[in-house]
């Protein structure tokens, strides 16, 4: 199933967008004809697939803020979220990522990432289907450790690109997990190294044992 297109510019002033407009006209800045189809097709079902994702974002977010294997999570629409005023005021909605800190070391982190069976270990976002990837040895592994921690990507850091599913799976899914792995309760200190530099964090990646498809998206 091909992938769907993604476009969009936005300017920062009128006369910027006017200049874009002016230059798309005469130079034939246009998509191909399949590229469109996919555009609009996706355009057709936008709005019932972003309040779901919302929805399972919502539910997903209120379940690790209560969860005792989690010390930390990130999402706007919780109320806990130290922007979480400013996001009511510009926005309708909170989206669909939810980020956590799960306790323990990346030890923990890969043990649980390694055992669920609704989530995909890949980097993509945005999805009908739930994502969920390491940042410090994924999206972010290119930068040095100190870069990264002072960017708040720590090792112990998951992201999560909630998809359209049902909620109760994904819920139940995760609880299972938690139960099995009991994140920072030291139980896989001797299963991993616990890496901080940049290249113990490529060395680190290879007890995530990814397939050949989840290596293809590194």
């Amino acid at each position: 199933m091909p992938k769907p297109a993604r476009r969009a510019v936005i300017a920062a002033t009128q006369q910027l967008g006017d200049e874009l407009a002016w230059w798309a006209n005469n130079i034939g800045i246009t998509g191909a004809p399949f590229d469109s189809y996919l555009t609009l097709r996706g355009l057709r079902t936008l709005n019932v697939r972003l309040r779901q994702h919302q929805e399972n974002a919502f539910i997903i977010a209120q379940y690790l803020e209560n969860s005792p294997y989690v010390s930390q999570v990130y999402y706007p629409g919780l109320e806990s979220h130290p922007q979480h005023e400013l996001a009511k005021q510009q926005q309708r909605g909170f989206g669909g990522m939810v980020s956590f800190d799960i306790k323990g070391d990346v030890n923990d982190a890969a043990a649980f990432l390694t055992s669920l069976e609704e989530f995909s270990l890949a980097e993509s976002l945005g999805g009908v289907e739930s994502l969920i990837c390491h940042p410090a040895t994924m999206t972010h592994a290119g930068m040095e450790a100190t870069a990264r921690l002072a960017a708040g990507v720590g090792d112990t850091l998951i992201r999560i690109s909630v998809g359209i599913e049902d909620a109760k799976d994904l819920l139940a899914d995760l609880d299972r997990v938690f139960n099995k792995v009991k994140p920072g309760q030291g139980l896989h200190a001797a299963t991993t190294a616990t890496p901080v530099s940049q290249q113990q964090d490529k060395e680190q990646s290879s007890s995530f044992k990814l397939t050949p498809a989840h290596t293809a998206l590194w």
